[in-house]
């Protein structure tokens, strides 16, 4: 078993890496989502598809 894991310690530390990445985005989206962010950033008066816009019933 110790064996496997050093030869394949580069892969296990990328993955490891790639998921804390991922927590944090992830925890970040769920964040603005609470505070009533957009994912675009902008507002939806000036949005193309602003009409169908799921944040509208919020403004």
């Amino acid at each position: 078993m110790l064996t496997w894991i050093m030869e394949n310690i580069a892969t296990i530390i990328i993955s490891v890496v790639l998921m804390i990445v991922v927590a944090a985005v992830i925890v970040g989206m769920v964040r603005g989502k609470r505070k009533g962010k957009t994912s675009c950033g902008c507002g939806c008066a000036s949005c193309p598809a602003g009409s169908g816009c799921a944040m509208k019933s919020v403004f």
